[in-house]
């Protein structure tokens, strides 16, 4: 089956642990799926999996059984809410970047086959910036770099844009402010950010807002239930719904057979 049109693809990054990239990545998925998108969300946190410990799901397989050709992803995606699919991540298991090309042609050909069931592909990677988080992002379409009010996230995520920037020729970057006390707050942590980059890198951030800190996400996250869903009118859920708004309005690829394969294509090459 031909897929409908090109796959978006939005890695969710943040440099270092603790700024909240799952919980984005997370709610996000929910936030579009809401609107009718055919979602899938890639568990890419190779080391440390988490989402599925944040929805309280459990799967069967993994990213890891696909890799090794003893399931297909289908096999291994789980039910979320809101109908989006998830691929576990595999916890411990060996990384991305040192797959050997059979296996690598086995995970293209794993992806293509689901590119015609999905419209948005959000890959939450791992902390850091490890070869295999680069590959991701090197890949993706579109980058959201997740940053929070502190000195060392600021930095964390200044080293990231800047080692894509100069090694990868990357330039264009979302900036998401998570656990703001206010709008200013956020305004304020991305002109921080831009004010470094500004100086010392070619790069063109685009501030696509801020997520509120708020309660009802601590007490989601006990509860195993994106905020979204738990708490819909919530401060931090009203802002995962307009962040959602805008991330669909973001261009698509313009190539005729979608973003997916060419995703995987890259992930594998870099």
């Amino acid at each position: 089956m031909a897929n409908s049109g090109p796959v978006q693809v939005i890695a969710v990054t943040g440099g270092k642990g603790g700024v909240g990239k799952s919980n984005v990545s997370i709610n996000l998925s929910i936030a579009l799926a809401r609107m009718g998108r055919r979602v899938v969300l890639l568990d890419a946190d190779l080391g440390l999996a988490n989402i599925d410990v944040l929805l309280g799901i459990s799967s069967k397989g993994n990213i890891a059984d696909v890799i090794n050709g003893t399931a297909s992803l289908k096999d291994v995606m789980v039910e979320g809410p809101q109908g989006v699919k998830i691929v576990p991540a595999s916890s411990g298991t060996q990384k991305m970047v040192s797959l050997n090309p059979m296996e690598h042609a086995g995970l293209i050909n794993a992806f293509s086959e689901i590119a015609s069931d999905l419209d948005v592909l959000i890959v939450d990677t791992a902390a850091g910036i490890s070869d295999g988080v680069v590959s991701f992002l090197r890949a993706a379409q579109e980058v959201v770099v997740v940053v929070v009010d502190e000195p060392t996230s600021i930095t964390d995520c200044y080293a990231l844009i800047k080692l894509l920037n100069r090694d990868y020729d990357m330039y264009r970057f979302r900036v998401l402010a998570n656990m703001v006390k206010s709008q200013e707050e956020g305004r304020h942590l991305f002109s921080k950010l831009t004010h470094v980059t500004d100086r010392f890198l070619d790069v063109a951030l685009q501030y696509v807002g801020c997520i509120p800190f708020d309660e009802a996400v601590k007490k989601s996250v006990q509860r195993q239930r994106p905020v979204i869903e738990a708490y819909p009118k919530a401060k931090a859920s009203l802002a995962y719904k307009a962040l959602a708004e805008k991330a669909d309005s973001w261009p698509l690829p313009s190539s005729p057979r979608g973003h997916l394969e060419f995703f995987v294509e890259r992930l594998v090459q870099a």
